[in-house]
């Protein structure tokens, strides 16, 4: 049975799903050309929109930041026809005043990470996509609108996220460097995930929960998982309000939006189409409707 369309995706913990109001709930298991997701997706109504929640690191946390499939993520929300997709991940902040349980819409992206395909395109199909703005202004405006009409969470709206490898926490040392880069905040999710969201197509912001200082902070504790789980479960019901707020005011389509995620890709195929093969434009067919051509 095909699943239902989806107007909005939500990449996070398995907590964010199991939220009040959440009707007609399903769980869809996808196949993509990359592989299974890290779970079956959660498709329910929410205020009249339907939305797709995926476990970024599947039911039970089974996967580490290195091992999340995320090519397969991305295009299997694509699929359910998602078009704004939403992270919720949790971060170190690298600031005085990004304060533990304060959250963050950041902006701009540095990618530390080392051992993660970060393109859906290889084997004989090569495109440069524009980053220069890694996280979608437009949904990042919309989202902002939706924390701030919260009217009693700490938000900030902007700042510059350093995506590590992980599965380790940061040295003192690389915390130090990060601040003296201008970084505000440091995790181990966004990335390739805001690589692929913009070849996909999809429009992609993020609700960074700041669970910690980091290790740089000299008169707090060194980050530990029990701090940041803590801290994070504090943020759940913050998140599951904004995501449900969100949901009510997001335009219908994005007719109206002047991002250009969905012409990413305009142009950015280097290849030439007559070189690509029958197997390769099956492939990318969901991707590059130009090539199925």
């Amino acid at each position: 049975m095909m699943a239902r369309h989806a107007r909005l995706g939500i990449i996070g913990g398995s907590g964010l799903y199991d939220m009040p109001g959440l009707a007609d709930v399903e769980q869809v298991e996808i196949s993509t050309p990359f592989g299974a997701p890290s779970d079956a997706l959660t498709v329910g109504e929410l205020e009249g929109a339907t939305v797709a929640f995926l476990p970024r690191h599947g039911r039970g946390h089974r996967l580490s930041p290195s091992e999340v499939p995320s090519r397969a993520n991305v295009y299997a929300l694509k699929s359910l026809g998602v078009e704004r997709v939403i992270s919720v991940s949790a971060v170190g902040s690298l600031r005085e005043d990004y304060a533990p349980l304060d959250l963050v819409i950041p902006d701009q992206l540095i990618d530390r990470t080392k051992a993660r395909p970060a393109s859906f395109f290889a084997d004989g199909v090569v495109a440069h996509i524009g980053f220069a703005d890694p996280f979608c202004p437009d949904l990042s405006a919309h989202l902002a609108a939706s924390m701030a009409a919260q009217g009693d969470i700490a938000f900030h709206h902007g700042g510059t996220y350093v995506c590590i490898e992980g599965p380790q926490f940061s040295t003192r040392a690389e915390s130090r460097l990060y601040r003296q880069l201008d970084c505000d905040i440091i995790g181990m999710t966004a990335l390739p995930e805001a690589k692929l969201a913009r070849e996909a197509g999809l429009c992609y912001a993020t609700i960074a929960c700041v669970t910690d200082y980091d290790v740089w902070h000299e008169s707090e504790q060194p980050v530990t998982v029990e701090m940041v789980v803590a801290n994070l479960t504090r943020n759940i019901a913050n998140a599951q309000r904004i995501i449900r707020e969100l949901a009510r005011t997001l335009p219908a389509d994005r007719s109206g939006a002047t991002c250009g995620c969905a012409t990413a890709l305009a142009n950015a195929v280097m290849t030439a189409h007559e070189r690509i093969t029958p197997e390769l434009r099956a492939r990318y067919a969901l991707l590059l409707d130009d090539l199925t051509s």
